[in-house]
């Protein structure tokens, strides 16, 4: 969550709150004067809008994956083969952190052990991809899995 201030003429209020309540989720506006009283400021607590399609559920997102066991085969195959110095592309770590969080979907402990690498995996991700989007890294695996097993 988090708060946007707009300053701009009274007679464009209504179209700047309307515009940002199309692309966030908005409480209500408080409005204020300018300092120079020509202006007014607008107030808003805002929040990305969670687009269903954009954040698939896990059942959607894995639809269709390999079984876990022949993804821990194919993860532990291609590190394995993987020449030190050349690095692992991005669809390893993709499918190392989707692995994970669906192992952790189906943890029966809840030690949280396989949770939180999976939360690690999903951060090593965001960061290799430079995303801008704050969200909870599971479901941002999720997003990018469902996204790459559509092109595979």
């Amino acid at each position: 969550m988090f708060e946007i201030r707009a300053i701009c003429d009274p007679d464009d209020a209504d179209r700047v709150t309307a515009a940002l309540s199309a692309a966030f989720t908005t409480g209500s506006v408080r409005r204020h004067p300018s300092r120079d009283g020509e202006r007014v400021r607008l107030y808003v607590t805002a929040d990305h809008r969670r687009d269903v399609a954009a954040w698939p559920s896990p059942e959607d997102a894995y639809a269709g994956a390999p079984g876990i066991g022949d993804e821990i085969a194919w993860t532990t195959a291609t590190s394995a083969h993987t020449p030190i110095g050349q690095g692992l592309d991005r669809e390893y770590f993709l499918r190392k952190a989707a692995l994970l969080d669906r192992m952790a979907l189906t943890e029966t402990d809840h030690s949280g052990d396989v949770a939180a690498a999976a939360m690690e995996a999903g951060r090593i991700l965001m960061a290799m991809d430079d995303t801008a989007v704050i969200c909870d890294p599971r479901a941002y695996v999720r997003q990018q899995y469902a996204h790459w097993g559509q092109h595979h």
